[in-house]
């Protein structure tokens, strides 16, 4: 298992080793000792799974508010997404910066979003299998998100008119969410 660095402070992208033959391949995709060898500790304590039956389908960006916050360990285990997280947190040197990486049951790659970050992907293929380790629970109150293409933070989506749930057709701005309820994190 690899940790590659990305431009945002204290989030990974995460490859596991593949060993194939004629047959096709084996992964091991999760290992909480291989991943505290890389000097990352998390426990996770939920697995979700989302299925986007179009590319071009956008969720995102969300997070959960305090105390609910959760790093997730996220993956596309069928199909491809450009998968996107910005760092919100308070004092961070790369507050309010953004990266996108390409996931796909091809590459097999994983990002590592730390607690503090919005995230959302945009499928980039028909038929798409999201995976979630989330190191905290979900709670339906302390849901939240941040509008898909915030000017003020300028994601560049590969797919034009993204396919969205009416709840990501109404999330704020980021300055808006902090001048109502201030930083997050």
């Amino acid at each position: 298992m690899k940790k590659i660095e990305t431009d945002l402070k204290d989030c990974y992208i995460i490859e596991p080793d593949r060993f194939g033959d004629n047959r096709g391949w084996f992964s091991e995709t999760y290992n909480e000792e291989s991943l505290r060898k890389l000097g990352l500790e998390y426990v996770f304590v939920q697995d979700n799974e989302s299925f986007s039956k179009e590319k071009g389908v956008l969720r995102g960006l969300h997070f959960q508010y305090p105390p609910y916050t959760q790093a997730k360990l996220v993956r596309c285990t069928s199909g491809a997404v450009y998968d996107v997280v910005v760092d919100i947190r308070k004092g961070s040197s790369t507050y309010g910066k953004w990266i996108g990486v390409t996931l796909s049951e091809e590459n097999g790659r994983q990002l590592l979003v730390p607690r503090g970050f919005l995230h959302g992907f945009q499928t980039l293929t028909d038929n798409v299998k999201f995976a979630y380790k989330c190191d905290n629970f979900y709670n339906k109150a302390s849901d939240g998100g941040v509008m898909y293409n915030d000017p003020d933070i300028g994601v560049v989506w590969p797919v034009a008119d993204p396919i969205l749930s009416e709840k990501d057709k109404n999330h704020p701005k980021l300055r808006e969410l902090i001048k109502d309820k201030g930083d997050i994190f």
